[in-house]
């Protein structure tokens, strides 16, 4: 074989993996570990407050994806009890909230410098072009 032939060759199965790549990451289901996205309420956050600090330590919105990370898990690390919605969160206590319909979801939160938090919750992304594009999104984006 000469080295014409091999350069082809060699070139050929780099754009083989690499198309073969592209279609399972358009492709194939989404997994994840854990559907848990966890954020946490931090010891003081209730003195902080009451001292009139207004940061932030959980954000406006919070984006789950069905499916993905369709769980919300608050975990109260402060010493008094914190509200969400119409849950009562002890300190310790952690609380998994699950969603199943895409949708945004407004609630009443005291950890919240405003006092209320909204959780967005999307579908996953079809198979094909938006499956790939949320993958290199999410690659570049870690």
């Amino acid at each position: 074989m000469n080295d014409k032939v091999k350069m082809r060759t060699g070139i050929a199965v780099v754009i083989a993996l690499l198309l073969a790549a592209t279609a399972w990451a358009a492709l194939a289901p989404l997994q994840a570990g854990s559907r848990d996205l966890l954020f946490e309420i931090p010891k003081g956050t209730w003195d902080r407050r009451m001292k009139g600090d207004k940061s932030s330590i959980l954000p406006e919105q919070l984006t789950l994806m069905l499916g993905v990370r369709d769980v919300l898990l608050l975990r109260n690390s402060d010493t008094v009890p914190q509200m969400f919605g119409p849950v009562l969160i002890m300190p310790g206590q952690d609380f998994r909230l699950p969603f199943a319909q895409a949708g945004e979801h407004p609630f009443d939160c005291t950890a919240h410098a405003s006092g209320r938090m909204t959780v967005l919750v999307v579908d996953a992304p079809a198979a094909g072009l938006p499956r790939l594009m949320w993958r290199l999104h999410s690659l570049l984006n870690t």
